[in-house]
Order: structure tokens, then sequence, then C-alpha cells
């Protein structure tokens, strides 16, 4: 099984720890992943606002990039804003031959053309559709018993194309965790909005979306993310919505892949585990997690939560801790 690989800007900056672990955890299912020679920014959230043909042209030189790959395979997008920028501009291109003309223009300057038969697909579909719970159960060294996930999809790998799960019930995650072992909360939180950029524009309504989604999850012991805007607001955040909100204990945010990778052993450093901004010291024990050692054990908890994100500096803006990397979507 093979893949052509589009990490985006936020997976070599802010989202470090998620292409880490997307690799680490793709590999050990012995999956290959091509990276898309010479990828370029796909236009976050920022081109749409300017031009619609500089939003298709970003993208699509993308996907001509990944049409010219010599291998001949599904591309594979873990960050779910690239995913829906590449997504989209692959739809339009195929229902819009105008759309499709003018950005080949664009591209032509570059000896570059997209003809539009890439098939774009996003990390949870392959590996909930392709790869599916049996692939997972089959290399568990450490089951996660007695784990209680809270599967959060976010908006944008299942809005407004759903492709491979239902984007107001979404499941897809489930028979992923519970392979693992673990146990998944019952919620409705899964495909509620974050807030996304409003944290940076409008922090108060960021907060109280993203304040309602931490506390919908207090009876689990992890979030599971898939999007890098979802995994900063729910992680980076917590302490200042622990002041708004008097919510008092703090709650692991992952990456699926890291939970995942937990899983099947693979060791918390190829997991990018050191760089989650919230990792509580209960979670730490439960997973016996040493940052020079490997997963040895899944243990029961000793005690509760700690304060939310309590290794953070106060005041110390999110922004100024991690800024290297694009997180504009």
């Amino acid at each position: 099984m093979q893949y052509l690989y589009y990490p985006g800007c936020s997976l070599e900056g802010t989202a470090k720890e998620y292409d880490q672990a997307t690799r680490a955890l793709l590999q050990r299912l012995e999956v290959r992943l091509t990276e898309v020679e010479d990828w370029t920014c796909c236009g976050a959230s920022a081109a749409p606002g300017i031009s619609r043909l500089l939003a298709l042209a970003l993208a699509g030189r993308n996907l001509a990039m990944a049409e010219r790959a010599k291998i001949k395979a599904d591309l594979l997008v873990p960050c779910s804003a690239c995913y829906l920028n590449l997504k989209k501009t692959a739809e339009t291109l195929r229902a819009d031959p105008q759309a499709m003309r003018d950005t080949n223009e664009v591209l032509a300057e570059e000896e570059l053309s997209i003809s539009g038969k890439i098939r774009v697909r996003h990390l949870l579909d392959v590996l909930a559709t392709d790869l599916g719970p049996s692939a997972i159960a089959g290399k568990i060294a450490f089951p996660l018993k007695d784990l209680v996930v809270a599967p959060y999809y976010g908006c944008q790998c299942l809005r407004p194309y759903p492709m491979f799960d239902d984007p107001q019930k979404p499941t897809s995650m489930e028979g992923l965790i519970r392979a693992t072992g673990a146990e998944v909360l019952s919620w409705s939180m899964g495909p509620r909005c974050c807030g996304a950029s409003h944290m940076t524009t409008h922090m108060d309504q960021g907060m109280q979306l993203s304040g309602a989604i931490l506390a919908a999850a207090r009876d689990a012991d992890v979030i599971a993310t898939v999007c890098p805007m979802c995994q900063l607001n729910l992680e980076g955040f917590q302490k200042q919505i622990s002041r708004r909100t008097g919510q008092g204990e703090a709650i692991t945010v992952l990456y699926l892949p890291q939970l995942l990778g937990i899983a099947l052993g693979i060791p918390p450093k190829e997991l990018g585990l050191t760089l989650n901004l919230a990792v509580t010291e209960a979670f730490k024990k439960r997973i016996a997690m040493n940052e020079d050692l490997p997963v040895l054990a899944v243990q029961r908890p000793e005690t509760g939560r700690q304060p939310p994100c309590e290794n953070l500096n106060d005041d110390e803006p999110i922004s100024q801790r991690r800024t290297m990397g694009a997180h504009s979507h």
C-alpha cells in the first residue's frame, strides 16, 4: 500500500509532532509514503479571500506536482485545512472547465499542468477505510486498557465533503480507538467547531467554543484530533479557558496517529510526544512515558488530573512559544 504525501506548512512548523507520528505510524503499518516533490503552501484560508484564481493556482500547483510524480497513487493529506483546500480545488477544476483552463494557464509558466486525475484523501479516511481497525488490532504491543478517549473530528475533514463519514455524527475514529483496547467517550461534540482562527481574531468566541469541547470531554483521559488547528486550540489555550470558565482539570490532547502509535509500541520521541503542549503528568504515568525510553506499559491512574497545562508559562502567548510554520487556516 502506498500514497503520495502532502504534509503542508503546519506539519513542518507548529504541528511537527503530527507529521512525525503520521510517518512513524504508517511505516509501522507497512504503508509507503512518497512526499510530493517541491510542494508549496495550499493557500491556507488567506488566498480564497484575495483571489479565486490565486487559491486555485496555489492548491492546483500541488495537485499538478502530485500528478507528475513517478508513482500513481492517492494523495494523502493529514492537515484538515490543507485537505479541504486541495479537495475543493480538485472538485472545482473537474466541474468547471473554464476554471481548469485558467488554472492551467497560470501553471504553464512553470511548465506544469493539471488534468484532475489525482484523488485527494484525508489521513483519517486512509486509516479508517483502507487500513481499518483490523490493521491496528493486529499490531498492538501495549493495549490501552482502561483509557477513555474522546474522538474529536473538527469541521474541515468532513464538511462540506462527507467522503468517508457522517459530518453530523462521525464515527470513523471509533473502531480505530477500540482496536487499541481503549474505550470511546460517548459524546456529541466530535464534529463541533473549535473556533478555528477566531482564537486570534475573536478570542472570546474562540474560547467559548473550545471551552465547551473541553468541558464535554471531562470524563475522558485524552482527546484525539486529526487537525493541527483544532489541536492547537484545544491544547494551547486550556489554561486561559480554565481561568475564564473555572474548569479546573487539564486533559491530554493527542493527534490520532500519536494515540495509535503508543498502542503499537512506537517510542514517544518518534511520535513527537515531547512537542505536545498538553500531556498531563497523570497521562504520562498511565503510559509510563519517558522522554528517553520507549513506552513500557499502560498503567492505571494513581492520581487525578493536574491543573490545566501546568508546564506552560502563563504570560507567554502561544503564538510566541511555537511560531514557526503556518497556522493560518
